[in-house]
């Protein structure tokens, strides 16, 4: 009796676990410092961090993206329960947060490594990703959309001083005149995907 009733926990502990078992965006939208605080925002999102990605330099640093040279866009990587928040959720709110229209620029902020990339990890992935800039064009919300849709290869996580620094520097000039204009806008259109805190 008692081995049924710990094979029961045990089965619906399992269950439960995979329920809740988070997965994993990637995308690159400008400066990760803003992007980052865009999908910390959301309801569902467990965790963001800043990195690399795109490029073929390895374990690259931040000097070095900077040159453009590496390959690599500044670049995110969303944890998230996708019992919570869909990843065509997500895509949308990518191409709704930035402007995927700029070429290898995002505001002030410009070079390769602040291009548009929205990376897939699977072929349904892909679909989705198509499939919103399709609806996007389709819509007139865009006469042409630059975004790179990349399949997803390696992210390196970017230097510990850059992550969540947002919250860290909340009185950086950049901060102040570029990233929060940016955030308010985004949650002033998407009030009903951001976390009730």
């Amino acid at each position: 009796m008692k081995f049924k009733v710990r094979f029961l926990i045990f089965f619906f502990l399992s269950i439960s676990y995979g329920q809740t078992e988070l997965k994993n965006a990637y995308f690159a939208s400008g400066c990760f410092w803003c992007v980052e605080s865009i999908y910390e925002s959301l309801e569902g999102v467990n965790d963001v961090v800043s990195g690399y990605s795109g490029g073929w330099l390895k374990n690259p640093s931040y000097r070095q993206v900077l040159t453009g040279k590496t390959g690599h866009a500044e670049s995110i990587k969303v944890s998230y329960n996708p019992n919570q928040i869909s990843f065509s959720k997500l895509v949308e709110i990518f191409f709704a947060s930035h402007d995927p229209t700029t070429l290898n620029k995002q505001g002030p902020d410009i070079g390769p490594h602040y291009r548009s990339i929205a990376f897939y990890e699977t072929n349904e992935e892909k679909i989705i990703i198509e499939k919103e800039i399709k609806r996007l064009l389709d819509n007139k919300m865009y006469d042409l959309i630059v975004t790179e849709v990349k399949n997803f290869e390696i992210f390196y996580l970017a230097e510990s001083y850059h992550q969540d620094y947002k919250i860290k520097n909340p009185n950086n000039p950049y901060i102040w005149n570029v990233s929060v204009p940016r955030i308010e806008k985004f949650k002033s259109n998407y009030s009903d995907f951001l976390k009730k805190d």
